[in-house]
């Protein structure tokens, strides 16, 4: 096992137990997710071997590789990066959950996919809450009627949102968009729409956890704080 690792996996693990316990929460609705995207097989075994089980990842054909390297059935592998039809097929046979749905064309292809191997897929949907041309997602306007649309796809099941906020020196700036998407998902499981989960919250980065903790993450996506700077 590599030292370094196992201190940054323990350090953020009792970052998220702290603020969980200082804001109320109840760690256990607290999954952290390790982005092992570029990350090489051998390093993700040494994160396993420090406890982690839920990793992240952005690119299709490296995660192919990647998954079959590991071949760690207890591992939960998600996919957190931008997602095109065309690599639907291989999303559902490799992910437990994919974060990035933005589009009934693309929950369509993913349904579709998903059918053919017997499976319903676990997604989440991709806000675009602050409105950024360089990034992908639905606008929160529309997501209540992509919410709607999904539900009577069977092969698919919303478990909640995510979000990529803009970016700012200050974590308490970020503040407000997690803020929107949680009142978003609340709004929306209000509606009590069937097939429609609405739990979750993936949101919070290695710079703002602790915000995203406070306002209501249940999935946080770390890299950097666990396997540093990538090259």
């Amino acid at each position: 096992m590599i030292p370094i690792l196992k201190k940054q996996v323990d350090h953020i693990l009792n970052r998220i137990r702290e603020t969980a316990y200082l804001y109320g929460r109840d760690m256990d609705e607290i999954q952290l997710i390790a982005v092992s995207k570029t990350i090489p097989p051998e390093m993700i075994r040494e994160a396993i071997e420090c406890g982690l089980k839920t990793f992240g990842e952005s690119y299709i054909q490296e995660s192919r590789e990647k998954i079959a390297s590991i071949a760690d059935s207890s591992i939960s592998w998600h996919f957190i990066g931008h997602l095109q039809s065309n690599k639907a097929k291989y999303a559902v046979k490799l992910f437990d959950l994919i974060h990035t749905v933005d589009s009934i064309k693309l929950a369509y292809e993913l349904d579709r996919q998903a059918q053919k191997i017997n499976k319903v897929q676990d997604i989440l949907l991709q806000v675009n809450v602050g409105m950024e041309g360089s990034k992908s997602g639905a606008p929160p306007e529309y997501v209540l009627d992509l919410t709607k649309a999904i539900s009577s796809l069977q092969h698919l099941k919303v478990k909640g949102l995510m979000a990529i906020p803009p970016v700012y020196n200050s974590p308490e700036r970020v503040a407000p968009y997690f803020q929107t998407l949680r009142k978003l998902r609340d709004m929306i499981r209000n509606e009590k729409i069937p097939n429609i989960d609405m739990k979750e919250l993936s949101m919070g980065m290695t710079g703002d956890f602790e915000v995203a903790i406070r306002e209501g993450a249940t999935l946080i996506r770390i890299g950097t704080a666990i396997f540093g700077e990538r090259g």
